[in-house]
């Protein structure tokens, strides 16, 4: 009864602090191992890969950027990268975006002139030939 009669007495803040201490949690006594990965390496080139894998994070960021993809349908698309290797390879695109978008201006300007120098196959003209491409 008496301790009752002294918490009433005592002031807002002190009232709190009392109430805060009664919730605070536990501390651990043994610190818990914490295992971080970037899952993202860069080779001789300077060239992005996702690590344990043959896929460049470039390809990763065309499936979201060409396709509009997203990490789950890459996923699905690609089930032996995991979700944490694909948004790795994702925030590695966007902290690398202008660099990253460069380069894959520079693949499409090298495939369209290296299309224009092959000109047109033999199926192709075989088939334009049939009348099944216009």
């Amino acid at each position: 009864m008496i301790a009752a009669l002294e918490i009433r007495r005592l002031n807002g803040a002190a009232r709190a602090q009392m109430r805060f201490a009664a919730h605070e949690p536990l501390g651990y006594t043994t610190a818990m191992p914490v295992l971080t990965t970037a899952h993202i390496r860069l080779d001789d080139r300077g060239v992005a890969w996702i690590d344990n894998t043959n896929t460049k994070v470039i390809e990763v960021a065309l499936d979201m950027v060409a396709h509009g993809w997203s990490p789950e349908e890459i996923h699905f698309q690609h089930p032996h990268l995991s979700l944490a290797q694909i948004h790795a390879g994702l925030g590695y695109y966007y902290d690398h975006k202008a660099d990253m978008d460069a380069q894959i201006q520079r693949n499409v300007r090298s495939v369209e002139e290296l299309r224009a120098q092959a000109g047109e196959s033999p199926i192709r003209k075989r088939l334009r030939e049939m009348g099944k491409l216009a």
